[in-house]
């Protein structure tokens, strides 16, 4: 699959998505309390694969400014709906992917990422774009699944039979030291890495970073 093949399984995927349950509660407050008390108030946001919307509506009365931005329109469409049923004066939303335009670089006090690196075609590329995205200083705060760190059969045979036939997006099958690593090469400096499951075995660290 394509990127644009990548996009439109998301469009189609979206209204399904939306409605879908979140799978652990109880680590996805930890990670937005978390996430919470990383921001200040006069922080500018930026959120890349904020899909339809959720965690910024969350998030955004925390800070000065909140971009959620993701590839897929339907998604970006199902946030506006959201946002114009319950306003919240600081976020806005955006089609756009991280390489966009429209993102100036060195304009972000903290940029977040969630459930969104191991979908990306180039992650040391994205990586050094997120990089320039930061204000000096600005930090880099992820939470994403390493299936490098998984059942083999997922990512070996699984994911790749879902993605010949139209069932699964693209997925980078890195390791969560492989990503430090890999963060550690575009500039950043690792604060914290944390788990936030709810029990049992969890690969999806959370990871704080500040831009060197």
């Amino acid at each position: 699959m394509t990127l644009s093949n990548d996009a439109r399984f998301w469009d189609r995927s979206a209204r399904r998505y939306s409605a879908s349950a979140v799978s652990d509660p109880q680590g996805y407050e930890r990670t937005l309390r978390r996430t919470g008390e990383l921001l200040a108030k006069s922080d500018h946001v930026l959120e890349l694969g904020c899909g339809t919307g959720s965690t910024a509506l969350r998030l955004a009365a925390g800070v000065a400014s909140y971009l959620g931005t993701d590839f897929s329109p339907a998604m970006i469409a199902i946030a506006q709906e959201k946002l114009a049923a319950a306003p919240v004066a600081a976020l806005s939303f955006l089609a756009a992917t991280a390489d966009d335009a429209a993102l100036r670089a060195g304009q972000h006090d903290a940029v977040l990422a969630f459930n969104y690196l191991h979908l990306v075609r180039d992650l040391p590329g994205t990586l050094r774009r997120i990089h320039a995205l930061l204000a000096d200083g600005g930090l880099f705060i992820s939470k994403t699944p390493c299936l490098g760190d998984m059942n083999p059969l997922i990512r070996l045979a699984l994911l790749p039979a879902m993605r010949a036939i139209g069932k699964a997006p693209y997925a980078g099958a890195f390791s969560a030291s492989a990503l430090e690593r890999q963060l550690a090469a575009a500039g950043f400096e690792i604060l914290a890495t944390e788990i936030h499951a709810d029990g049992g075995s969890d690969r999806r660290p959370y990871i704080v970073a500040r831009k060197g």
